[in-house]
């Protein structure tokens, strides 16, 4: 039997990258923009230097990353899947990596050009 498979993510250089590294120390496969090349970078090379680790972008930026994979599609570039944050969850490092281990518990990873939203974030009562 074949291990299922993984969450794999890269988060672009809008997420704080305290997310990635609080992320990997609750089990997810997670990397920041800034600890794979020198910032600041063009979205479509974020994208691509993501789809090379078959990692999926995590966004904020809907519309632009939105466009891109389009492009990306059109000539025929693979990339990983998009997740787009959504305005309501902070930029906060913690609430970041703890969303997204809430977001992997019930979902498989994303497949090639799919885009999804991560916006089930609650603030803790």
């Amino acid at each position: 039997m074949s291990e299922p498979a993984e969450h794999r993510f890269y988060l672009d250089e809008d997420m704080p990258p305290a997310a990635a590294r609080i992320g990997r120390a609750l089990g997810l496969d997670v990397v920041a923009a800034v600890e794979v090349a020198p910032l600041p970078r063009p979205d479509p090379e974020h994208l691509a230097s993501a789809a090379a680790d078959r990692r999926a972008v995590v966004t904020y930026n809907r519309n632009d990353f939105l466009d891109h994979s389009a492009a990306f599609f059109a000539s025929g570039k693979a990339h990983a899947g998009v997740l787009v944050v959504v305005p309501t969850v902070p930029r906060i490092g913690q609430v970041l990596a703890h969303a997204l281990q809430s977001w992997c518990a019930d979902r498989a990873p994303l497949q090639p050009y799919e885009i999804q939203y991560l916006s089930g974030w609650r603030p803790a009562e």
